[in-house]
């Protein structure tokens, strides 16, 4: 496969991630990085080994040779980031949410069709081997027709009024912040797995602090939890720190689930019950190799990642046998490996959340804001 150079425009914990996730695909080179000025651009191509670092990210989209780009910034610059380098030719892979309003994402969606590019969506929880063997057994009636999907979306690491990060600021995150960063993830998955969509929900928002108290310096997501007292300014806050939403999935399918980012003790909990009219299955990333198979007569099960043991389109998603754990740095290389296959050839299958996914999700958080708002249920329109 012939050789493709990319970019990472943001130097933070998620374009680490990614920057370390595409070198292990073997046909893609990470050519450059940018973030919001040279000082930060620099170290980081430093720590790790990237020849070219900018502070502006526009000289990325004017390099003919770069293929693709990585947004891995604020999600308030994600939508203009994605936007000029659509314009300028480039592939797009970028962070969840895919903007702050339905509108732009509508935008993003057809400037990528338009320009016919391949566009990703960072969903990555989707290529986990189990999570994908219980859509497999969903898909194949195993589970029977769903009835009940539960669960959580769990952390702690903004427990604090002491713990900040640019998130907490609706000016730079969106409005919704617990819900856009981590509770679109729940819902993307459940969806994903059922393959019913969420067409009615009701929702509770909560902002446990007020004020919190912000760093005088950068500090990196899941960074800043020694910083001492004279090292902080306090801020408003006005995005959220917990939500409860109730679902109707498809006809008959009901739900719910909660999410956090002040659960003592959760350092990224998430879990996903699906219950059927045969059986049930629950997923939990804190143990990701691991399956819970629910059922009413005769004992329960607990398979554990194994290719040899997976249904025939799971086992695309391991690689590496059964005892040898895949986690969460292999599910991001399993999602940039798919739509790196579409950036080479046109004609490889979307295996991939997209943009369409992104503008699906923006219009279901809008629907969050509008229920929490009005304190009552509101449907949700067709894609």
């Amino acid at each position: 496969m012939r050789k493709i150079k990319t970019a990472v425009i943001g130097t933070g914990f998620m374009g680490r991630v990614h920057t370390e996730a595409i070198r292990r695909l073997g046909n893609v080179e990470v050519a450059a990085v940018a973030a919001e000025n040279t000082e930060l651009a620099q170290a980081f191509a430093a720590q790790t080994g990237v020849e070219r670092a900018v502070a502006d990210y526009n000289e990325i989209l004017a390099d003919a040779a770069i293929e693709a780009v990585h947004i891995c910034t604020p999600n308030a610059l994600h939508y203009p980031i994605a936007k000029a380098a659509m314009v300028a030719g480039k592939n797009v892979l970028c962070e969840k949410p895919l903007a702050t309003t339905v509108a732009e994402a509508r935008e993003l969606v057809d400037l990528a069709k338009e320009k016919n590019l391949a566009n990703c969506l960072n969903h990555n929880l989707r290529f986990y081997p189990v999570v994908q063997q219980m859509r497999s057994m969903i898909a194949n009636g195993v589970l029977g027709d769903i009835l009940v999907v539960q669960g959580t979306y769990s952390q702690d690491w903004l427990l604090y009024d002491t713990d900040f990060n640019w998130r907490v600021l609706a000016k730079e995150n969106g409005p919704l912040r617990a819900m856009g960063d981590i509770g679109s993830h729940w819902m993307d998955l459940v969806m994903h797995v059922t393959s019913l969509p969420i067409v009615s929900l009701c929702a509770d928002l909560n902002t446990f602090h007020a004020t919190r108290k912000r760093p005088k310096k950068a500090v990196e997501t899941f960074a800043g939890k020694t910083l001492a007292p004279e090292e902080f300014d306090e801020v408003p806050i006005d995005t959220e720190d917990y939500a409860a939403v109730m679902l109707k999935l498809g006809t008959r399918a009901r739900g719910a689930f909660t999410v956090s980012q002040v659960n003592a003790g959760c350092k990224n909990r998430f879990q996903l019950e699906v219950y059927g009219t045969k059986a049930g299955a629950m997923w939990n990333q804190e143990r990701p190799d691991e399956l819970w198979i629910g059922h009413r007569n005769e004992p329960n099960q607990l398979l554990l990642k194994d290719p040899s043991l997976l249904d025939p389109k799971p086992r695309g998603y391991a690689d590496l046998p059964g005892g040898h754990s895949e986690g969460y740095d292999d599910a991001h290389k399993m999602c940039f490996r798919r739509f790196y296959a579409r950036v080479a050839d046109p004609a490889a299958p979307v295996e991939y959340p997209t943009f369409a996914d992104g503008h699906r999700m923006m219009t279901i958080l809008e629907k969050v804001i509008e229920s929490a708002g009005r304190r009552s249920w509101v449907d949700v329109p067709e894609a």
